[in-house]
């Protein structure tokens, strides 16, 4: 191991997480945890690590950003047709990972994925800037691509088919949200010394959100 690497070191102490501080709720507790990293302007406050498997178990993970979250569960959007959109068309179960550092917290999400409806993908897609509608019209997302300029011409001829009127710029049918419906949430705040605060909710079907608190 790098020495450098072995080197780096940094101590947690803004804060704790008590089981008489957080909601019953862990899909509200986490509305609260997402309001204030937003109110500290962190960075990409949304951004979330989606993990995701095939049908043969092997794991994917990458970065997306959340873009509604409410008593139903965690929605973001994608190409259908994308690696992760076959992996979850195999395998409907995927792993969140939100990482706030500048408020030293982390939230562990694992739930089923749906597919939202199309009328809330399509009111979704009408709030999206013109050159984001665009992308989403041009990119065959996760396919091989000959160049970039290959990429940049099919852009470009859709921006020339669609010029002005953002309502003619139809949303593709292969591209749509997905809705994570939780079965466990985890929140961690770091401590002093490693001794970190994990507090889970699992949901039971007879009696709700049970919460626990786990070793570090």
């Amino acid at each position: 191991m790098s020495s450098s690497l072995a080197a780096l070191r940094q101590e947690y102490a803004l804060g704790a997480l008590n089981e008489t501080d957080v909601d019953p709720d862990p899909l509200r507790q986490f509305q609260r945890w997402l309001d204030e990293a937003i109110k500290a302007e962190l960075p990409e406050p949304n951004a979330l690590t989606l993990a995701t498997a095939d049908r043969t178990g092997r794991p994917f993970a990458r970065v997306v950003l959340l873009k509604d979250c409410d008593a139903n569960g965690f929605v973001f959007y994608t190409n259908y047709r994308s690696d992760k959109g076959q992996q979850l068309a195999e395998n409907p179960h995927a792993a969140l990972v939100f990482l706030w550092l500048e408020l030293e917290r982390q939230v562990r999400v694992e739930g089923i994925v749906s597919k939202v409806s199309s009328a809330e993908s399509e009111a979704y897609f009408r709030t999206r800037p013109r050159e984001s509608r665009l992308g989403a019209l041009a990119s065959r997302q996760s396919q091989i691509v000959a160049d970039r300029q290959t990429l940049d011409d099919r852009y470009q001829q859709l921006a020339a088919q669609y010029p002005d009127d953002d309502d003619n710029i139809p949303m593709p049918n292969q591209w749509g949200g997905y809705r994570v419906k939780p079965e466990m949430l985890e929140f961690w705040q770091g401590r002093h010394g490693r001794m970190h605060d994990r507090l889970r909710y699992r949901w039971q079907k007879d009696s709700g959100w049970w919460l626990e608190r786990l070793e570090p």
